[in-house]
């Protein structure tokens, strides 16, 4: 591999790692006699020393760019290394490093070059060297530069699996202050010209199976979270309706890495909020699985995340009327609710009950997790646990009601540090 391209990779992979919208793929895409495929929900991973998950070649095609945006390390009144790959060096890249096994599909970004439509020209050239030319069926996300046009973007969900727009921060009044060239209808029009675009793929593949298909992943978005001042509620409230209107994917949530220190509009941190971060994650997942609102999870009377306790349980003790819930009566929503039961567990309670009455040995091994669960359940069809209720290691345990939620919520952050207090919960785990 040539030295100039080997600098370009050291300084352009490096620039892209504060971008975190990109996971597994989550489409199939056929492997017709070219090189590579992408298997449906998964290709395969490694992981950076941070803990993000990269399976991608991830890359910026430039970090040259036309805006000053403060949060951002590209921005154009930093002294940093620059480069730019050309379509050819970085289509020949990815095939370079896709039969030397380093990766499964390409994750691209780009600064902005002269223009938002000539930055996306640039980068549907890598994609079409790299479909037409190579062959290649594997993977690829790349993201769509705000401002481009309708017909680039169109273009990009022809070659692309999946398309990603930049929210970046989550009100227009904060963009403003802290990226004064952008505005929150250059991100918008390309979301809603992606929905549009894959709305009208999936009508015309209804007719001719032929068809070429339009961004299969569907399209996903990232805020970034901490430089600005906005509440809890505020984000999932956006995140929600992105989820309802032009139905993304994933929304992708960036703890604010201060790389530009100088910058007297940032806040004056020492490092990411990732526990904040995380809870976020935790929050959206109710959200697009558990059927919650945004509004249940944070609003007015609660506008920011409990950091202490997963969204789902803080809801639970902020809510003892629902509790406690009947596991051999209560419906399926309402088993989805305790705290301990995830999705998948919450099916199998409604399922195995058909065949018996269902005990605390039997959640156990269904994979509830009682230490959480113990106080929202009863497994004998009172509603109080001394009537015949759940019975862990001797005597009927209390529920939240009798407890109160202070003493419950004290309960569980005693439990809490006897674990790692470092080990937060990752969103693909099945029991919040």
């Amino acid at each position: 591999m040539h030295r100039d391209v080997i600098k370009k990779v050291e300084i352009l992979a490096d620039a892209a790692k504060y971008d975190v919208s990109c996971s597994s793929s989550g489409v199939g895409r056929a492997n017709n006699g070219g090189l590579g495929n992408a298997a449906a929900w998964g290709i395969c991973h490694s992981y950076s020393a941070d803990g993000r998950c990269i399976s991608l070649l991830k890359t910026l095609l430039s970090n040259y760019c036309l805006y000053d945006c403060a949060y951002c390390i590209n921005r154009r009144s930093n002294d940093i290394p620059r480069a730019a790959f050309t379509s050819r060096e970085l289509a020949e890249l990815t095939i370079e490093f896709y039969r030397r096994n380093y990766i499964e599909g390409l994750f691209l970004s780009s600064g902005v070059l002269k223009s938002a439509d000539y930055t996306m020209e640039q980068m549907i050239g890598v994609l079409k060297r790299l479909r037409n030319e190579h062959r290649f069926n594997g993977y690829i996300h790349m993201k769509t530069i705000p401002g481009a046009s309708d017909d680039l973007v169109r273009q990009a969900g022809l070659y692309a699996d999946r398309l990603s727009v930049n929210i970046e921060i989550p009100t227009e009044e904060n963009l403003k202050k802290l990226a004064p060239e952008k505005d929150h209808q250059s991100v918008y029009q390309p979301i809603k010209s992606i929905q549009e675009g894959i709305a009208e793929n999936r009508e015309d593949r209804k007719k001719f199976r032929s068809t070429p298909r339009f961004t299969p992943a569907g399209q996903s978005t990232q805020m970034i979270i901490g430089a600005s001042d906005e509440r809890d509620n505020r984000i999932l409230s956006l995140s929600s309706s992105l989820y309802e209107g032009p139905k993304l994917k994933r929304v992708y949530y960036s703890g604010f890495v201060p790389v530009n220190e100088y910058d007297r509009r940032l806040p004056q941190i020492k490092a990411a909020p990732l526990v904040r971060e995380n809870r976020l994650y935790q929050a959206d997942w109710l959200l697009r699985f558990y059927d919650f609102t945004a509004e249940e999870i944070a609003n007015d009377q609660y506008p920011d995340l409990d950091l202490e306790l997963d969204p789902k349980l803080s809801w639970a003790i902020r809510h003892p009327e629902w509790f406690p819930v009947d596991v051999n009566r209560d419906d399926y929503q309402r088993i989805l609710r305790i705290p301990g039961v995830g999705v998948k567990t919450a099916r199998l309670i409604v399922m195995a009950r058909r065949r018996g009455r269902l005990r605390a040995e039997h959640l156990t091994k269904m994979g509830v997790i009682m230490k959480r669960a113990v106080y929202f359940i009863t497994c004998e069809g009172g509603a109080a646990p001394s009537s015949g209720g759940l019975k862990v290691g001797g005597p009927a345990a209390a529920t939240i009601n009798e407890l109160g939620p202070a003493q419950v919520r004290n309960l569980l952050l005693s439990k809490k540090k006897k674990h790692d207090p470092r080990q937060l919960w990752l969103p693909f785990q099945d029991a919040p």
